[in-house]
């Protein structure tokens, strides 16, 4: 894994996962554009949809093994986890 493409609250929770083969991460996967053909594919079968080319930014909830895999590929720039959004109380 290259832990350089994985910023810090990603890698926090990749210590937290008990079954790494188990799609439970939120994730934005930042890549390089244009995505080459090859690249579409792999993002594809990890469970990416509605892929363009003109796109750099992806959403996939996958797993601390998928994480793995792409942090390798050279086209991902980076990969981050998705927060959960809090309302704020109005005064």
């Amino acid at each position: 894994m290259n832990y350089q493409k994985l910023d810090g609250s990603l890698a926090m929770a990749l210590n937290d996962v008990m079954e790494p083969e188990t799609p439970n991460l939120v994730v934005f996967i930042h890549t390089q554009s244009p995505l080459e053909p090859d690249a579409i594919a792999i993002l594809e079968n990890k469970g990416v949809n509605n892929i363009t080319d003109s796109q750099d930014i992806f959403t996939a909830t996958v797993s601390a093994d998928t994480i793995a895999q792409l942090s390798e590929q050279s086209w991902v720039r980076y990969l981050k986890l998705s927060h959960k959004l809090r309302l704020a109380n109005r005064a």
